[in-house]
């Protein structure tokens, strides 16, 4: 759809249709690492956006058009899903979920307008480290010493990134560790929920939650944006919509070890377009911690994924993280 959607009026739909054809005979790998890419690059440009927003704004209000757009965009998608796609058989649990996603949203907001984009996202990566640690105590997962190994160097390049003691320690880098364990919540949550519940059901009730937990914060610090202003709040919306297609398609037609590593994309995006939009860059540290964090997560992945596989006879796992 994307791909018809820019092509010049004036040429034909055969060319058109071709173009779609040659995307389809593509390795569903390699569509895959390009939707991966694209949640990268979008989501990015909408962090930005918002940290922009927030220097006039409350950014709890830029964390609510994050979830009020997708909510009236996706509902009637929903609805035509047939009978009983919003039924759960726990909804105490899609509550708990829907606040600790919601948390973990509006800190990681928080955190946007405290620090530069491309530090927020550097430490960002840590989700898989804290879902890695959940899974075992909450969960009661097994987990060898080559993962817990990947955590501990993680936490390596946590520590690198932070820098305890140094200038680098600030508020905002503790906000997003805050954010990122709320979402690693989220996610062991949303584990134990598909159990039971559809996806379906499970982005509804997630979406509700978050956009009445945005909206209470949003409505007491609000501050109505003239035209310029509205649109760049619902693009900051728009923007996470696509994010959320491009991820949730690249994780439907491809296997996860393969498109992961095009998540780190999201720091290179982070840094050129907050260095583009604030002349802000992450400096060595960031990177060098980054990068460490961010190998540690795609090792991880890469045993889960393995792990996954074998318990299920080969068969490949159809659970979508986030």
């Amino acid at each position: 759809m994307i791909e018809i959607m820019i092509i010049p009026r004036c040429r034909n739909r055969d060319s058109a249709a071709s173009e779609l054809v040659l995307w389809r005979n593509l390795p569903a790998n390699t569509r895959g690492m390009l939707l991966m890419a694209i949640f990268a690059g979008v989501v990015s440009l909408g962090h930005v956006i918002a940290r922009d927003l927030s220097q006039d704004f409350h950014p709890m209000q830029a964390a609510f058009f994050r979830t009020i757009v997708p909510l009236v965009i996706l509902t009637p998608i929903l609805m035509r899903q047939g009978p009983g796609w919003w039924r759960t058989t726990r909804p105490g649990l899609q509550f708990f979920r829907g606040l600790v996603g919601g948390i973990s949203m509006l800190t990681w907001f928080y955190a946007l307008a405290l620090i530069p984009v491309g530090d927020a996202t550097a430490l960002s990566f840590t989700v898989v480290i804290f879902a890695s640690v959940g899974a075992v105590v909450v969960l009661g997962e097994r987990m060898g010493a080559r993962r817990w190994t990947a955590i501990a160097v993680g936490i390596v390049g946590t520590l690198i990134i932070l820098r305890p003691g140094a200038d680098g320690l600030s508020v905002g880098a503790l906000v997003v560790l805050i954010s990122s364990l709320f979402w690693a919540a989220a996610l062991l949550t949303v584990k134990v929920l598909a159990r039971t519940d559809s996806s379906i059901t499970i982005v509804f009730y997630s979406s509700i939650y978050f956009t009445i937990l945005a909206g209470i914060p949003a409505g007491y610090y609000w501050r109505t944006p003239d035209p310029e202003q509205l649109a760049l709040f619902v693009s900051v919306g728009l923007l996470a919509t696509v994010a959320q297609l491009a991820m949730t398609g690249a994780l439907k037609i491809a296997e996860t070890t393969a498109i992961m590593p095009m998540d780190f994309t999201r720091l290179l995006w982070a840094a050129g377009l907050g260095y583009i939009w604030f002349g802000e860059f992450p400096d060595l540290w960031t990177w060098t911690g980054g990068a460490i964090v961010f190998a540690s997560t795609i090792y991880i992945t890469y045993r889960e994924n393995r792990a996954t596989k074998m318990d299920q006879g080969g068969r490949p796992s159809n659970e979508s993280p986030h």
